[in-house]
């Protein structure tokens, strides 16, 4: 197990300032914004790397296009804009221009979930996951925190195709020491048990974690704690060794139809395993805006609510 970390990072100012550092090792590297360098925090690559910057204005299907031919000329963009824009406005473009070609492209994607917040539905993005995990040969990744984001996009720039990044806009705690080791596809025990599971990503993970140790402390009980960060491709083996504990809560922040806790379902019924499960997420309807951690409360996926679905699993009082 890690120990954490009190303090709290914004993932996409990581993100946004490792890109400046991977610029000056790599001249193949672009960025391309669309109207949003400020919000996707890539303003060094920016102003160290202007022959390397563009951007297409708030038009986000140019935005993949435009990507899309620079991957053929051999470079390797990075497009930054919201989730919702990147796996909705440009939905088409991402599929046909990037995906069908097996484009190099990089997509990082802010606004993850409800993290919006009081933006409102319009700068949510419950959807992204089940939308990109839907077009061939995407992979999706939603890190965790600091260390994970670095070290799982670095590996996202050495991959040849298409990479969504998706990232929510409220810190999050640092889980993992600097030189813990992450592979693509390949999810994270945080934490042993034989209770129980946690299968997360995400913001969702930090909150996981904190009721897994609030359980065992009550009640004795050891939770596992699987931090999901690649969605696609989904690590099966550690969903099949989630479900010998015979209790799963999946959450994450997104809509509960697609996304992590669909992919969950599904392979535990492919591989016809019986246990019981509990999939959080944002409830099938739209609702009115609010701060994100009053709305991660009110879905259930904070720290009380998932140790309260836990519980109830469990049987405990």
């Amino acid at each position: 197990m890690q120990e954490v970390k009190s303090e709290k990072v914004f993932l996409r100012n990581v993100i946004g300032n490792y890109v400046a550092e991977l610029g000056k090792d790599n001249d193949k590297i672009v960025v391309v914004n669309a109207d949003l360098a400020g919000t996707s925090r890539n303003q060094n690559f920016v102003e160290q790397f202007q022959e390397r910057s563009f951007n297409v204005g708030i038009a986000e299907q140019n935005l993949a296009s435009f990507a899309a031919g620079f991957a053929h000329e051999g470079f390797i963009p990075l497009i930054f804009t919201m989730a919702p824009f990147m796996s909705m406005r440009a939905c088409e473009q991402v599929r046909t221009d990037i995906a069908y070609a097996n484009a190099n492209v990089k997509m990082i994607a802010s606004y993850a979930g409800v993290s919006g917040g009081i933006s409102g539905a319009t700068h949510w993005a419950i959807e992204d996951c089940a939308i990109m995990t839907g077009i061939p040969g995407i992979i999706v990744v939603e890190p965790s925190d600091a260390v994970q984001a670095k070290k799982l996009f670095q590996q996202s720039i050495d991959i040849q195709g298409p990479v969504y990044f998706r990232m929510g806009v409220e810190p999050q705690e640092n889980l993992y020491s600097e030189n813990h080791k992450f592979q693509l596809g390949k999810a994270t025990l945080l934490h042993d048990g034989k209770d129980g599971a946690f299968i997360c990503s995400g913001v969702t993970v930090q909150y996981a974690l904190h009721a897994a140790e609030k359980i065992e402390a009550e009640y004795k009980k050891k939770i596992k704690v699987y931090d999901m960060h690649t969605i696609k491709p989904i690590d099966i083996s550690a969903i099949i060794d989630a479900a010998q504990t015979g209790k799963i809560v999946v959450a994450q922040d997104h809509s509960i139809i697609g996304g992590l806790g669909y992919a969950v379902k599904s392979i535990i019924a492919e591989n016809g395993l019986s246990v019981k499960i509990k999939v959080l997420g944002v409830p099938d309807k739209f609702v009115a805006m609010a701060h994100a951690p009053y709305l991660y409360k009110k879905f259930g996926y904070d720290e009380d609510g998932l140790y309260e679905s836990m519980k109830n699993l469990l049987g405990l009082e």
